[in-house]
């Protein structure tokens, strides 16, 4: 069968890279989970179980029927199918007669004895399986041989959004019903759905999970219309007037739109309860080779992240060739477990605990809600795995971009991004119009300004730094950085997990939280304020906010004692020696009281400086 990015001549390259990753045992399952022909889920089929899955009937099904078709023994029809259809020369003029031939329209898919044949075939198949002389397994055998047949004599350029205007010899030859079967029998049990991927993922247990998504923004609904007809035989009345095509709407795939892609395999990696999981991709593909790599590495156990590149010839015309070389890419991970995966902020947020975030977890203790005293960019917040958490930080501005990851759709977030950019021109280095743009935003009226303008302007900015002036307008010079493949895994993996979380999100002094939260209930404190030692836009005192002094510290010295006397669990992040200079007071303050305190090492800032950070903690471990 001729299908689009079908992986028959590189099937056994496929096979023997899965095998040389995996000792495959006869008790786990590999999914296939965009199976097309099915070529992939057939190569396993005799080495362990076997679950394969489309978005469209006419692919499950001849997948399902080629790989059982060497098991099927028709004793309750009690002679060879294939046989019996290919010694007569019956006719029935029905459905793809009069919609797919010149014996009942204008289109020429057919021509009108092949479509009376079909339509003979179809018939006869629906009525022995209607009558129980077909297993499920024989029904869709017979199916897939149809299938097959009808692509040797279809007068189209190999699928079937269009028909050819001039006969192709092909199409003028005699349908025969063609075997599929690959005289390979299997005792492993083949399990088939059809659907989405994506609203069945977390339900499907697997061990191994196959990816070979579409590359482009073809629609496979589109171009096989006819075959999905043919499979349902549910002989829609409402047909496109030019192609015949039933209506797609059900069958159209989020995997062939451009950033619903990158979106849903996301979702897909963080699913998934496969432990092994391999993507085919091709270097034509929607999604760039360093954004899958940016994504599954997220997901993945450190150092098992592989790109294996497999080349193959590609069909050219005379305006393609020798533009690009075409790979296949067989992408491997073995996957973390879920309480492992790191999210880190798209925000790049000065002191970013985005690296420290293991030693932190590690070192905290169960309760219901968790509580971000100074949230910032958030990294820690979403990566605590508490039922409920609340996020606080003194700059609303800095709140409202953190909850508008949740509040928006992530597909919307990223076009309206993308059309700012587009719109304003913004390129990485392009001072004149940065300042443009960052004018534009900045004069607006406060309800013109959308959230998503700002975060589209960070991205362009220096270091990609949050930075305002005493009247909040955003001031940070251009910079060099760019709404690049990293920030989009980033920024997609950080929405779908925020909007996952119960979340509330406030904008308070941090002495003012226990007015507004009591904190008696059964929750844990985090608090990562600003430094000291260390002076950032965040502390400054000349962005609208006050800065950090001595006087700040002590109180906040006094608002974690007074939690501790309250028996109520905190962890402070803070950093003990910068540049040479250590913060006596704090070393004074933590031996004073008791507190535990976790060295955590230099952490190399955005600055380039190392800094020693801390955690102290009023618990016991």
């Amino acid at each position: 069968m001729r299908y689009l990015g079908n992986k028959d001549s590189i099937t056994e390259i496929i096979k023997e890279i899965i095998l040389q990753k995996i000792d495959i045992q006869p008790n786990m399952t590999f999914f296939d989970a965009f199976c097309g022909t099915g070529s992939i889920a057939n190569a396993f089929k005799t080495i362990c179980n076997v679950r394969i899955n489309d978005n469209l009937h006419c692919a499950t099904t001849y997948s399902y029927g080629r790989m059982n078709g060497s098991s099927c023994t028709f004793n309750a029809l009690g002679f060879n199918p294939i046989d019996f259809f290919n010694s007569n020369d019956e006719i029935i003029e029905g459905y793809f007669f009069k919609t797919y031939s010149p014996g009942g329209s204008q289109r020429m898919y057919l021509s009108e004895h092949n479509a009376g044949r079909i339509d003979y075939f179809r018939q006869t198949i629906e009525d022995w399986y209607t009558i129980g002389n077909l297993s499920e397994e024989e029904y869709a055998y017979l199916l897939a041989c149809l299938v097959e047949s009808v692509s040797f004599v279809s007068n189209t350029a190999g699928v079937y959004g269009a028909f050819l205007k001039k006969w192709d010899d092909r199409a003028l030859k005699d349908i025969i019903f063609l075997d599929v079967s690959d005289g390979v029998v299997s005792n492993n049990p083949i399990i088939k759905t059809t659907g989405k991927i994506e609203d069945i993922i977390e339900d499907v247990p697997c061990d191994i999970l196959y990816l070979d998504p579409p590359y482009t923004q073809n629609q496979y609904g589109t171009q096989y219309h006819l075959l999905e007809t043919l499979v349902l035989n549910d002989k829609p009345e409402s047909v496109s007037k030019v192609t015949g095509s039933r209506s797609t709407r059900e069958m159209r795939s989020d995997w062939s739109k451009i950033y619903k892609v990158h979106i849903l395999f996301d979702k897909i990696l963080a699913k998934t309860t496969a432990q092994h999981i391999f993507l085919s991709y091709n270097n034509d593909g929607d999604m760039s080779k360093d954004y899958i790599e940016a994504i599954m590495k997220r997901y993945a156990v450190d150092g098992t992240f592989e790109c294996i590149t497999i080349p193959y010839k590609k069909y050219e015309n005379w305006k393609s060739r020798n533009k690009k070389e075409h790979f296949e890419y067989l992408f491997y991970i073995k996957k973390k477990p879920n309480d492992e995966v790191v999210y880190e902020s798209p925000l790049n947020y000065i002191g970013s605990k985005a690296k420290i975030i293991p030693q932190i977890k590690q070192n905290l203790i169960p309760a219901d809600t968790f509580i971000d005293v100074f949230g910032g960019g958030f990294n820690v917040g979403i990566n605590s795995n508490y039922n409920t958490i609340v996020y606080n930080d003194i700059n609303f501005l800095v709140k409202d971009l953190i909850s508008s990851f949740k509040t928006y759709d992530t597909y919307d977030y990223i076009m309206y991004v993308k059309k700012f950019i587009e719109k304003h021109n913004l390129e990485k280095g392009n001072k004149e119009t940065y300042i443009a743009a960052r004018d534009y935003y900045n004069n607006l009226p406060e309800n013109k300004k959308d959230i998503r303008m700002l975060f589209a302007l960070i991205l362009y900015s220096f270091q990609q730094q949050i930075r305002f002036n005493s009247s909040f307008e955003y001031n940070n010079p251009v910079g060099v950085r760019w709404f690049n493949d990293c920030i989009l895994s980033k920024l997609i993996s950080f929405s779908r997990k925020i909007k996952e979380c119960d979340i509330t999100f406030l904008s308070l002094d941090y002495t003012k939280l226990t007015e507004a939260i009591n904190f008696a209930d059964d929750c844990f404190i985090y608090l990562d304020p600003p430094y000291k030692l260390t002076t950032g836009s965040y502390n400054d005192g000349k962005r609208g906010f006050k800065g950090w002094d001595d006087e700040l510290e002590f109180e906040m010295f006094d608002f974690i004692d007074n939690l501790t006397a309250q028996n109520i669990p905190c962890m402070l992040s803070y950093v003990l020696e910068h540049k040479g200079e250590k913060n006596t007071v704090l070393e004074d303050w933590i031996n004073r009281n008791n507190y535990t305190y976790i060295p955590l090492g230099d952490i190399i800032g955005i600055s380039g400086q190392p800094r020693k950070e801390i955690l102290v903690l009023n618990y016991d471990l």
